[in-house]
């Protein structure tokens, strides 16, 4: 999620260049400057990474479509309705995506130490805070970023709007307005483990057990207790549900694979260190859509600018708006909408500007932390996803007060 300005080491740096580490003034370690891409095997890696990242999101804009998939829908559901479907199947894609992810792990076929999600030091405040003002800001403005996504792909122009805010919000908390606020201040109260914060490296240092057998038995316990509330609805075991939340889950677990096994150099050519080709935070990545939203932005606004490159994050970005459009266009579900009214714009943008400044200070999002973290088994993801429910659900108590004041 941490971004630094960068620049590039000389004026032909080519737009697939790989980038190695740097800190910027705020302390954050991130790109300073771009490789020139000398060597022609590590170009085209980054560029099958980029690949790998579209095709993934191709077909989490599927998904997205086809099964309805929301975070703050599913929360919405059961606050408003008492509906739990949409919340089941976000579990089950936790639960394909923990399971799926740890098996990786464990097997050996995948290093995710260095990812943001494991690190020793839990900044709890920030997760905390920042996860609140994301849950609050996707109610307001009618879904979180991956939704927004969906909308746009079917002709919701308010979702345009939502996500260039998110962008704009993004870049403002990363090394804008809010970069020093967020870094000198709430990332300064932070709880320092001896080790990595993931629940299995925790439970290893507590009760000298191993790793590898804790992450076996936290595993089974998730599948047996979580499989047992799932399945026992019968609406959930339609189709749609249940593959759409297996779908979401094994694209994390693509995701992690492509950017920690098929992007990773353990010695890069020229730092002669790890390097996880084309990631923004230049560790292993998986699925998330604020810092991306960005990203984004920033390489539309600055492509004349060749030290801005394409990387996996915008790659799924733009991957899961394609394939929501062809999935929209497909089921002939495109329709052009706008605001209703001036309220209804303003609601949008302070929820949009609440995800991206909230989205960078919980380090990810609904998806982010509350897909891709949680399936790292992260604590610091747990605080998170806690404060994005919370916030989620004092919004929607908040906007069902003011409709009955309405009518």
């Amino acid at each position: 999620m941490r971004h630094a300005r960068t620049t590039p080491r000389d004026g032909v740096t080519p737009r697939f260049a790989i980038r190695p580490g740097g800190q910027n003034a705020l302390g954050e370690t991130h790109a300073e400057a771009r490789l020139p891409t000398t060597d022609l095997d590590t170009t085209s890696l980054s560029q099958l990474v980029l690949a790998a990242g579209f095709v993934i999101g191709l077909g989490f804009g599927v998904a997205l479509q086809l099964a309805r998939f929301c975070t703050m829908g599913a929360i919405a559901d059961v606050v408003v309705f008492g509906d739990a479907t949409r919340l089941r199947m976000w579990v089950w894609a936790v639960l394909v995506a923990v399971l799926g992810t740890q098996a990786l792990v464990g097997l050996g076929n995948v290093d995710l130490s260095a990812s943001i999600y494991t690190g020793p030091r839990i900044a709890w405040l920030s997760l905390g805070l920042g996860g609140l003002a994301f849950g609050f800001g996707m109610v307001w403005a009618g879904g979180c970023p991956s939704r927004a996504l969906a909308r746009l792909s079917a002709g919701n122009l308010k979702a345009l709007v939502v996500l260039l805010v998110v962008g704009l919000g993004a870049q403002m908390a990363l090394r804008g307005l809010f970069a020093r606020p967020r870094v000198e201040g709430l990332d300064g109260v932070a709880l320092t483990l001896a080790g990595p914060q993931d629940l299995p490296s925790w439970l290893a240092r507590t009760s000298g057990w191993p790793a590898d057998g804790w992450r076996l038995v936290v595993c089974l316990g998730l599948a047996v207790a979580l499989s047992a509330w799932l399945l026992r609805s019968r609406e959930f075991r339609r189709p749609a549900p249940l593959l759409g939340g297996a779908a979401v889950g094994a694209l994390v677990c693509a995701a992690w694979w492509v950017t920690g096994v098929l992007g990773h150099l353990p010695e890069h050519p020229e730092t002669l260190e790890p390097a996880w080709l084309a990631t923004d935070s230049r560790r292993p990545e998986a699925l998330s859509f604020v810092a991306p939203s960005a990203y984004t932005l920033e390489l539309l606004t600055l492509w004349s600018d060749r030290g801005r490159t394409l990387s996996f994050g915008i790659a799924t970005l733009l991957g899961t708006l394609a394939g929501g459009c062809a999935s929209a266009l497909w089921r002939r579900e495109f329709r052009w909408e706008g605001f209703r009214d001036p309220g209804d714009l303003g609601r949008h943008l302070a929820g949009a500007l609440l995800m991206g400044v909230g989205g960078v200070t919980a380090l990810g999002c609904s998806i982010g932390q509350g897909v891709s973290g949680l399936s790292l088994l992260s604590t610091g993801s747990l605080v998170a996803v806690a404060g994005i429910a919370t916030g989620a659900f004092a919004a929607l108590r908040l906007e069902a007060r003011r409709m009955e004041r309405a009518s």
